[in-house]
């Protein structure tokens, strides 16, 4: 395994937030977009989440009081987690521009260094990240599902072929990941305009013939519902928080698209489309009763409708399991950038656009997951009682997260303050705990992916430490090596560009290769590319160049956590060390570490095995720097953790 070269900074360079001042034309655009990549996730929740608090796990008796106060529960859920709390106030918690639980970790990081607190919060942001990635398997798996079993609403004989289809479509959607969406993305849009018309032009016929069903938007139900039946009311919320899943997402695909337009197409068009539709729900309930619990959603639309009803959701379902795929590509990509996780090979699948990229291994992984889950659970249902923890244990983090911000980066007044947060804590902690109920029923999944996932990632970040000490422990004082080296090797034609993941001390690789080959190149290039807590680093505060003398030079490359180093193009811009390079007459030296057991305090062994297995199984540095093949030579080091 090669030297890992790239590590945090713990001084940035300076980067320019991206731009997302729009005219109103660009934010109309772009609003539409974001309905057919950010919303999803909860504009599929309709297809399960009302159904589920009346035939779920904890069913609810269906009557009119029931029904009014799930409604109500469902609207100033949406208002206070959704449009409050992550459009209002977490969006503006922006780290350059991007969103998402990493890119607010490292934002509170960057600006926490020293505080006694920080490891905690650091934790807990992984802890998020770690169930964001249940989130992902599960999210394709109950979409997916939910929508193809409206075959079996519009003729019960194509039951049989529901799992069929499901695996089917779940199959070919993450074999396509490959090519790349970007040919198809410019449809999802569209795609998803149509069919949040389609579901409040539904939800509007069935209100239009039970019209009191408008006055479950008060809040005086969702209180007498819980004043009436307490532990009801509590344990349905494990099913109502259904129709809040995928708020997270409007913040992490923040960057794409910008605040405003994030705002607008929420605020004016999915809210209404997703309300008008749960009502349209409760109006057919309350008129029907149990002959359309089986789905009030497909039952919304006449028996003629109903097959396309099934195409455009079922697509609907698709896209919203390809915004998880692509936000899990994201993640990881972050996740390596950010020293959480080992090198992975990345494949760009559009040449315009930079967060057009694919991982094969997160990919196949996820597909694997997703199978699985479908042919065991085998219905919506099922997963619906393993929908939610991952979900609202990440929203309760997103609150720890939102407390630091408010109170140290902000400086807001503490009683404003506490006041706010209270409201997010007792409501998100709330579903938190209606959802651990879950648990026994299908629950355990998503925690067992973040458990295991959380252990990877501070398996990596902490052996990667360790690593890098050890290997800093034995280097040489770099002046007393360019002292005694440069007048004793033999200096050969040609630069030498000797990789390291430490900006201090003299890398392995050149020691061995000086040992072993008995010469120095004319120009020697130690270099350090470090991943600032930034997005984004500009070009011109990308290199930073120190002259050591005789010939060696100190380069660090600077890059953002959301950009993917490119080491020959960055050196193709460096001045003020002799000549241009040229890759022909450039070599690249990289260390390949071999660990060894130690007894030495670090991590217990298990965790040291484990780091070994991910070290070895790391992509390569060649690739990840996007180093050219016939030019890196690699030798191999010992190290203890």
């Amino acid at each position: 395994m090669a030297e890992d070269s790239s590590t945090a900074s713990e001084q940035p360079a300076p980067a320019s937030p991206p731009s997302h001042s729009h005219g109103n034309d660009g934010i109309v655009k772009l609003a539409v977009g974001a309905i057919g990549i950010v919303f999803g996730d909860i504009g599929t929740s309709p297809l399960y989440a009302f159904r589920e608090t009346f035939a779920g796990h904890h069913p609810l008796a269906l009557d009119a009081d029931h029904i009014y106060g799930v409604i109500s529960l469902m609207f100033w859920s949406m208002m206070m987690v959704v449009t409050l709390k992550y459009v209002s106030i977490i969006m503006r918690a922006d780290n350059k521009g991007e969103g998402g639980s990493l890119a607010l970790l490292a934002l509170i990081n960057r600006n926490s260094e020293g505080r006694r607190w920080t490891t905690g919060i650091v934790l807990l942001g992984v802890f998020a990240t770690a169930l964001f990635y249940g989130d992902s398997m599960i999210t394709p798996a109950v979409s997916v599902l939910s929508a193809v079993e409206g075959l079996a609403v519009y003729n019960p004989s194509l039951a049989p072929l529901i799992l069929p289809a499901a695996v089917t479509i779940l199959v070919g959607l993450f074999a396509i990941q490959s090519g790349g969406t970007s040919r198809v993305a410019a449809l999802f849009g569209p795609i998803m305009l149509t069919y949040f018309v389609t579901i409040g032009a539904l939800g509007v016929i069935s209100i239009m013939a039970t019209p009191h069903i408008i006055t479950a938007l008060n809040p005086y139900w969702a209180v007498m519902f819980f004043a009436t039946d307490p532990l009801p009311a509590f344990l349905a919320l494990g099913s109502v928080v259904l129709a809040v899943t995928g708020a997270e997402a409007l913040y992490a695909d923040m960057g794409h698209f910008g605040r405003n337009p994030i705002r607008v197409s929420w605020l004016v068009f999915v809210l209404p489309a997703l309300m008008l539709n749960y009502m349209g729900q409760g109006a057919l309930l309350t008129r029907e009763g149990y002959a359309a619990l089986e789905s009030p959603f497909y039952n919304l639309a006449p028996v003629y409708l109903q097959l396309p009803l099934i195409g455009i959701a079922t697509l609907a379902a698709i896209i919203a399991s390809q915004a998880v795929i692509s936000g899990a590509f994201s993640v990881t990509q972050q996740a390596i950038q950010l020293g959480f996780m080992p090198r992975l090979r990345i494949a760009h699948t559009s040449a315009s656009t930079a967060g057009q990229i694919y991982i094969p291994l997160i990919n196949w992984g996820l597909m694997t997951m997703v199978i699985i889950l479908v042919l065991s659970f085998r219905t919506s249902s099922n997963l619906t009682a393993a929908y939610g923890i991952a979900v609202t244990g990440a929203m309760f983090i997103d609150n720890v997260l939102l407390t630091v911000v408010l109170f140290r980066l902000w400086k807001w007044h503490w009683s404003g303050a506490v006041a706010l947060l209270s409201v997010f804590y007792i409501v998100d902690g709330a579903y938190l705990a209606a959802n651990l109920t879950k648990i026994p029923d299908g629950g355990w999944f998503p925690l067992l992916i973040g458990l295991i996932v959380f252990t990877l990632l501070t398996t990596w970040s902490r052996g990667r430490k360790l690593m890098i000490e050890r290997m800093r422990e034995s280097a040489m004082p770099i002046p007393v090596f360019v002292a005694s080296a440069a007048n004793s090797a033999v200096r050969v034609p040609g630069t030498a560009v000797f990789m390291t993941s430490s900006a201090d001390g003299v890398p392995h690789a050149l020691l061995h290769n000086l040992k072993h080959n008995k010469v120095l190149h004319e120009r020697v290039i130690l270099l350090t590319v470090k991943i600032a807590d930034v997005p984004v680093v500009q070009d011109e505060t990308r290199c930073q160049l120190e002259d050591l003398g005789r010939g060696f030079f100190r380069l660090v490359l600077h890059y953002g956590f959301m950009q993917e180093p490119d080491v020959p193009a960055a050196l193709k811009r460096v001045e003020g060390c002799g000549q241009s390079f040229k890759m022909m007459d450039t070599s690249f030296f990289l260390a390949r570490q071999t660990l060894l057991p130690s007894a030495r305090p670090g991590m217990a062994v298990w965790r040291e095995k484990l780091f070994a297995w991910m070290l070895r199984n790391a992509e390569s540095a060649m690739e990840f720097f996007r180093l050219p093949t016939n030019r890196v030579v690699e030798l191999g080091s010992q190290v203890e953790i």
